[in-house]
């Protein structure tokens, strides 16, 4: 059986159309923790509106990848 370093080097082989449907299947597949009636909504306008309110708050998908070593 594979191990979970080996799926992810294979994965990151995966376009990235392929990858986001992975990823979506995988996450489908997990039972849910939380529920919210709006299904996370407010919390999504709440960051977006500090985002808005301070760009500075934000990163780049550059500095993102630095930030998780890859």
């Amino acid at each position: 059986m594979s191990t979970l370093a080996e799926i992810e080097a294979t994965a990151m082989t995966l376009t990235d159309q392929q990858r986001a449907t992975l990823a979506s299947h995988l996450l489908q597949s997990l039972p849910a923790v939380l529920h919210e009636e709006d299904d996370g909504l407010a919390e999504a306008l709440r960051r977006d509106a500090e985002l808005d309110a301070d760009p500075s708050m934000g990163m780049t998908l550059q500095e993102l990848k630095q930030s998780l070593g890859r």
